[in-house]
């Protein structure tokens, strides 16, 4: 061998293992049915030995926080940024979504439904599981209809790891925040009114939309927080909710 071919170290095993902050890629950990609607999109990493590094909070709340998460093959350029939405547990969280939004949804068991009934400890964590599957198959359904809604890459238990919309690790200003020109706001106007019309020929309300939960990234509108994404036709207070959405927007 030519002497002026580098010589690269070979890390050890304990170089490769998860440092303070990092966990190793809960991808492995989900099945097919968690994970985001195919084509994975070319920036999802799901190389094994990919390791998952906190980097801060983006977004506390009631009911969850949102963190962000680089996803990373260690010595390598493979890389993204992720948002980590996190329902709270039992321990931390009185879990709370108004009944308006649950009418005409069942679950599988009926002790489960029981439970959450009740309000117990058990009841709290199957809602916050439920409320973390809800939002991500809301958000595939809306993905796949080419709706302006984040990517969801994975849900497990009560954590759902979503699209980060921003630069960097910055994330995308909210439309209540934006300032622009009467021709710009025209069009987030449109974009916004696309979102809706593509929630109801879904049947579907948001449920809570509002300049708060839309963002703006490169000049396009982005919807977030869908877990109490409603059937028009089966809840009964579909068509009033949808109708809010609208007034809401319009304000």
């Amino acid at each position: 061998m030519s002497s002026d071919i580098p010589a690269f170290p070979v890390p050890s095993f304990s170089e490769l293992e998860p440092g303070d902050g990092q966990r190793w890629s809960t991808w492995f950990s989900t099945v097919p049915s968690q994970r985001g609607p195919r084509p994975f999109p070319d920036w999802v990493v799901t190389d094994a030995g990919s390791f998952d590094t906190e980097l801060g909070v983006v977004k506390g709340g009631k009911e969850a926080d949102v963190f962000l998460i680089e996803r990373a093959v260690p010595g390598s350029a493979r890389s993204s940024i992720l948002a980590a939405k996190r329902y709270r547990g039992p321990e931390t969280s009185d879990f709370h979504r108004s009944s308006q939004y649950q009418e005409g949804r069942g679950m599988r068991r009926s002790r489960d439904t029981r439970a959450v009934a009740r309000g117990s400890a058990y009841g709290r964590s199957v809602a916050a599981g439920a409320w973390a599957n809800a939002e991500f198959e809301a958000l595939c359904t809306m993905y796949e209809r080419g709706i302006a809604v984040p990517y969801p890459v994975q849900v497990s238990g009560t954590e759902l790891l979503m699209e980060f919309v921003g630069d960097g690790i910055t994330a995308a200003p909210r439309l209540a925040q934006v300032r622009a020109s009467a021709p710009q706001i025209a069009d987030y106007f449109a974009q916004v009114r696309h979102i809706l019309l593509g929630f109801a020929r879904a049947g579907t309300a948001h449920g809570d939309l509002s300049p708060y939960n839309l963002l703006v990234h490169d000049a396009r509108v982005v919807a977030i927080d869908l877990p109490q994404l409603v059937e028009v036709a089966s809840n009964p207070n579909g068509m009033s909710l949808l109708q809010r959405d609208c007034v809401n927007v319009c304000n």
